[in-house]
């Protein structure tokens, strides 16, 4: 399948901006099974691309200066991406950091009382330690449905579990959370799905992957409730949000930001 991607992100702000720095990583990652077909373009007004690297994630990073005096910084990229049917099984580890690293909590998947208690409900009747991730994804998403606005970017795995509605982003620390308890390593994905009610969206997707001895890593879109397939476009990984996010920055100055996000996939 040949996924085309339109993306944008526009920041108003309220006053001219002194100094900003934002970090992106939009760039989905070569793989077998997933290649880009078309150079994938990232374009900036308002400011300008000052470096790209490669991190220690494997995600390929741009970062973009905001123009002194700025009001507005506007970032478009788009792309197509072939893919195949791999039906969430990425399989063996590959790049700079050794597995164990993906065994570590971070402040936002640090496992406490709730995920553990939530963890403790899979016993050995669930199966094999993949039947069992499975059990687990449906526990997060009975336990907190998708509900907008009530949560926000720093919001902890255990914070999020205590509350009454979460998005990908909690369901998917919170999943990450309870595998690493479980003795699993597990990290975050960050990309594009091509939803089948629509081509407009607003924000890009965000799923987990485990590891699993003799199988290599597997992903679990808990939101959804199933493994993803070849409508899932990977962008970045990394231990938790903070590591994978598309779009982070930093700015000087009073003036406040109003984010809008424009994207379209579609085949």
């Amino acid at each position: 399948m040949r996924l085309r991607v339109e993306h944008t992100t526009r920041y108003d702000y309220d006053g001219p901006v002194a100094y900003a720095l934002q970090q992106l990583k939009l760039t989905p990652k070569e793989r077998p099974g997933q290649q880009l077909i078309h150079n994938w373009t990232i374009e900036v007004e308002g400011g300008e691309q000052q470096l790209h690297y490669t991190d220690h994630h494997g995600n390929g990073v741009d970062l973009i200066v905001v123009h002194g005096g700025a009001s507005e910084l506007v970032i478009r990229c788009a792309g197509e991406v072939e893919l195949v049917t791999w039906d969430g099984v990425i399989g063996a580890h590959r790049g700079a950091m050794p597995l164990w690293t993906f065994l570590r909590p971070t402040p936002l998947t640090r496992a406490g009382r709730g995920v553990r208690a939530l963890a403790a409900q899979l016993g050995r009747d669930h199966g094999s330690d993949i039947e069992r991730a499975h059990a687990l994804s449906a526990l997060i998403i009975d336990r907190l449905p998708y509900r907008i606005g009530m949560t926000d970017a720093e919001t902890t795995a255990e914070h999020a579990l205590a509350g009454e509605g979460g998005v990908c982003q909690d369901h998917t620390h919170i999943f990450i959370a309870a595998m690493r308890h479980l003795g699993h390593p597990a990290r975050y994905v960050s990309g594009y799905l091509m939803m089948n009610d629509r081509t407009q969206q607003d924000a890009t997707h965000a799923w987990a992957e485990a590891y699993f001895e003799h199988i290599g890593w597997i992903g679990f879109d808990v939101s959804n409730g199933h493994s993803p397939d070849q409508r899932y476009i990977r962008v970045a990984t990394g231990l938790d949000y903070r590591d994978a996010a598309p779009v982070r920055g930093m700015r000087y100055g009073a003036a406040q930001e109003n984010l809008v996000v424009q994207l379209q996939v579609q085949q």
